[in-house]
């Protein structure tokens, strides 16, 4: 019998600069891999979350995409979204109508669009809920495994656990100069995330001008093999609606709106645009949207079964 052949691509997700952005792996039709071969690509591929695109497998959806980190799968990962839907526009196997993709976190919509000149995919996901607020010597202990004093926070944001299915923990800082002073204890931080919850640490700092609202972040995910995460789409939408309970970003009929910027510490600098609907205050959900561009294609052969 002949050996199984898969088309692989590396991707840069949250930009339209090489080397820069949320590096992930594309596998396309990945519908008889098993899970181990799945673990065993995404260890070999290496770069950043992988995604596993298959056929759907009911009515209720269009495709089924699958996640895994270098250590363990995960129920969603929005950038290696962006980076799959990418890939398939560029092969022209993307719909004109948004798309119901099917992943370990329940059905999301994803639109592929222009903006700027160039392919935008948007996620648009429902409203992560809040798990919990952390106790202040939780607290304690998570900043000082980042190294951080009570000092550089911001006191409009409490330390808050969000999660969709991958809970992260929201620390909102008073200026983006204590994101480059972080200094992350990542054995530490990885210890803490079975007793508290959360996954992974997203430190951000929020800046208005005008009616321009913008974010910088950085996110560090120990527990899960990622020690620092370039450009996060999920984090990014739980930070959106976040802000909007808090009374931190304002909503113009109905949306709220701002840039996210992360990866600029790791030198792989990346932009997120998030939107948030509510109503009355309330948001009920979120659409994350990005820029992709491939680095290269591949095919990777594996034995036939049997």
């Amino acid at each position: 019998m002949p050996a199984r052949s898969y088309r692989v691509f590396q991707v840069d997700a949250f930009t339209r600069v090489l080397f820069s952005g949320n590096p992930a792996g594309v596998v396309l039709d990945a519908d008889d891999l098993s899970d181990e071969e799945m673990q065993q690509l995404a260890r070999e591929i290496g770069r950043g979350d992988t995604a596993f695109v298959s056929a759907a497998a009911g009515d209720d959806h269009d495709l089924r995409m699958r996640f895994f980190t270098s250590k363990c799968e995960v129920p969603f990962v929005g950038h290696a979204t962006v980076a799959a839907h990418y890939v398939r526009s560029t092969l022209g196997v993307s719909a004109d109508r948004p798309l119901r993709q099917l992943s370990g976190s329940g059905i999301i919509s994803v639109d592929v669009g222009t903006r700027d000149g160039a392919t935008e995919v948007g996620m648009r996901l429902p409203a992560p809920r809040s798990a919990r607020t952390l106790l202040p010597a939780e607290l304690g202990s998570v900043l000082d495994a980042l190294g951080l004093s009570n000092d550089a926070l911001d006191t409009r944001c409490p330390a808050e656990i969000f999660t969709t299915g991958s809970p992260r923990l929201m620390l909102g800082l008073r200026n983006r100069q204590s994101l480059g002073q972080l200094l992350p204890n990542l054995d530490a931080l990885a210890r803490l995330t079975p007793h508290l919850g959360a996954e992974g640490y997203f430190v951000f700092a929020l800046t208005t001008d005008g009616l321009q609202a913008q974010t910088e972040a950085r996110m560090f995910c120990p527990a899960i093999g990622v020690p620092e995460d370039a450009v996060s789409g999920n984090a990014h939408g739980m930070l959106g609606v976040f802000l909007v309970r808090h009374r931190l970003l304002a909503a113009r009929d109905g949306v709220a709106r701002f840039l996210g910027l992360q990866g600029r510490a790791l030198g792989r600098p990346g932009e997120v645009r998030v939107e948030v609907q509510e109503y009355g205050g309330e948001p009920y959900s979120v659409r994350v949207a990005g820029h992709a561009v491939i680095v290269f294609e591949t095919r990777i052969q594996l034995p036939a079964r049997g």
